[in-house]
């Protein structure tokens, strides 16, 4: 064992700088590395890890030989290694691709290739995490419903203590939902566990958390958490077992539960395949590129509801206009009849 002192350190393939109460972690070599060990020559660059239908699975798609199927294990292993310590912007992607190594297809080849190409054209990008005050913590738990082939649901979530975040999670649900709201209570017990180890770590190093806060973006699911049967129904009872867990948690861990917009709500970022300004926008901030405050500000950009969108083919894809949601400002449409919404849009 060795000892190093000063603001620069490499440790298992990271290379970790100290610098004005940040830390910024890079793993350069190890990104080179998996784009030289791919079998397919990378010689373009993508604006994004993932398409729309990163998620999508076709039963025509053939199987890959055993060499290919081979390489493409240990690439999508490699990168595994890199998202949860230096890239999370890949997370979602390379969650996914590791749930396909047993019986990997053309269509993964071409989505790990994807994945490779958006490295090859960022990648000097580095993590950044930083904190204004150790004793607030905030976390944004959101969860896409039914996006996967076998309509199973997929939780995102992550902490923050001002810049950057930590914790994060990017998980297929274990089973299926009938709803929405009862995906997101799921969510919220899969993730609740980190928000509880964080705090406990904390305390354990002498911080005593003075404001603990999770983000949601479904109310209904908020007046379930927060009211319990007197918001649910008979559609939600068979989930008491999990929602005994969060009810029970939140009143002993002091966890206030707080409405985020979808259009602000990050832990978006880690349940799809988020495409355009909008994932600029949150891959700045996971990073620690811009302040949690940033996600505060006014944007003409607010997203009236998540849509993930379907194969129609293989073209590179473009940041024209017309490959981008269509949003609507919330605030706008309170003294609006939906017909006159609709109107608009149109115009």
């Amino acid at each position: 064992m060795t000892n190093k002192f000063g603001e620069e350190h490499e440790f298992l393939g990271m290379k970790i700088t100290y610098k004005d109460g940040k830390v910024e972690i890079s793993m350069k070599k190890h990104i080179q590395k998996a784009i030289d060990m791919f079998m397919d020559d990378i010689n373009r660059e993508a604006t994004s890890p993932a398409k729309a239908y990163l998620f999508d699975v076709r039963e025509a798609a053939k199987d890959l030989n055993k060499e290919r199927a081979d390489n493409f294990h240990s690439v999508t292993a490699s990168l595994l290694y890199v998202s949860r310590r230096c890239r999370l912007d890949i997370q979602t992607a390379i969650g996914y691709l590791c749930t396909r190594v047993g019986c990997p297809d053309e269509d993964d080849w071409v989505k790990l290739k994807r994945v490779l190409q958006y490295l090859k054209g960022s990648i000097d990008l580095t993590r950044v995490i930083g904190g204004d005050n150790i004793r607030r913590m905030q976390a944004w738990v959101d969860v896409s419903y039914g996006i996967h082939d076998d309509c199973k649901s997929h939780t995102g979530g992550c902490i923050s203590f001002g810049w950057g975040v930590i914790s994060t999670m990017c998980k297929k649900q274990g089973l299926n939902v009938k709803s929405s709201t009862e995906g997101e209570v799921v969510g919220v017990s899969d993730f609740l566990p980190n928000m509880i180890w964080v705090r406990m770590f904390l305390e354990q190093q002498g911080f005593e958390l003075e404001k603990n806060t999770m983000y949601q973006d479904n109310q209904s699911a908020m007046k379930i958490l927060l009211n319990g049967k007197k918001s649910a129904g008979k559609r939600s009872k068979h989930i008491d077992n999990r929602f005994y867990f969060i009810k029970d948690r939140l009143l002993s861990e002091g966890i206030d539960v707080v409405y985020c917009p979808t259009a602000k709500m990050l832990a978006d970022f880690f349940t799809k395949p988020l495409q355009g300004s909008l994932f600029r926008k949150f891959r700045d901030v996971v990073l620690g590129y811009k302040h949690i405050d940033s996600l505060l500000e006014d944007d003409e950009e607010e997203s009236v509801k998540e849509r993930v969108g379907s194969r129609t083919d293989d073209s590179p894809e473009s940041d024209s206009d017309e490959s981008k949601p269509s949003y609507i400002n919330r605030e706008s449409m309170e003294n609006q009849s939906w017909a006159d919404v609709v109107r608009k849009m149109n115009n």
